[in-house]
């Protein structure tokens, strides 16, 4: 079987509008000049499309013509994994809308990430990256995205507090034991005023996990500012939350 064969074979495995490269069509280095020619000869024949260098999808055909990509899906395809392991997670205004935490809908989608970063364009779709705190696995990115929240608390647009506080209480009863150890873990990564609010609403929601090393993580006699009161959060003076 010809090397063009196989690479056909392949992409007709691939779901229609999903991405791939040539690690997914598993082609040898010392191929990929052949193997670019074949897929130049699939692009001119409609096979495939060409999303980015390296990056292509099939497109889904209906009996109303082709449909245009899910750019929203393939900008988590392309950099929210890499070779099927998870890289990045969205966050930011995306990630707070998801969360109820405000109401907002941003114009470019945030991702954070240790392998990328600038800004892309695909489509109608827009993405700018920043760094993680920490490397970023599908065991913690969804906590990475909690601890983002109590990072930009005064800058979610239309955020009313009290809510916020009753949500991401309501978001910490759902972690098992295990699940706060490593939120616990992955928040000494974070700013000081982060530990300290995480330390707060942990103590509040009375979880058992041991919160020692959040409380000597901080200096005693920083104060961080978030305006929120014993009231909102019964533990912030013992964080020294403001």
């Amino acid at each position: 079987m010809t090397l063009t064969t196989q690479i056909r074979n392949r992409i007709k495995q691939f779901p229609e509008g999903k991405t791939f490269g040539y690690d997914d069509l598993r082609i040898a280095k010392e191929d990929y000049t052949t193997a670019s020619k074949t897929l130049e000869r699939l692009q001119k024949s409609g096979l495939i499309k060409k999303i980015s260098k390296g990056v292509f999808y099939r497109p889904k055909q209906t009996i109303f013509g082709e449909l245009p990509p899910n750019y929203s899906v393939l900008l988590q395809d392309l950099y929210l994994f890499e070779n099927g392991k998870r890289i990045g997670y969205v966050t930011g205004t995306s990630l707070y809308n998801q969360l109820y935490l405000t109401t907002q809908i941003p114009f470019s989608t945030k991702i954070a990430t240790n392998k990328r970063r600038g800004k892309v364009t695909l489509g109608w779709e827009k993405a700018t990256f920043t760094k993680a705190y920490t490397e970023v696995t599908e065991n913690n990115y969804k906590l990475l995205g909690l601890l983002d929240a109590l990072k930009d608390f005064k800058k979610i647009p239309d955020l009313d507090k009290n809510s916020a506080i009753k949500i991401l209480s309501t978001k910490l009863k759902e972690l098992n034991p295990t699940e706060i150890k490593l939120l616990i873990k992955c928040g000494l990564a974070y700013p000081p005023r982060v530990r300290s609010f995480l330390g707060a609403l942990l103590e509040n929601i009375k979880t058992e996990n041991d919160l020692t090393a959040l409380k000597t993580s901080l200096n005693p006699l920083s104060e961080y500012e978030y305006g929120i009161g014993n009231r909102q959060l019964p533990t912030a003076e013992n964080w020294n939350i403001k």
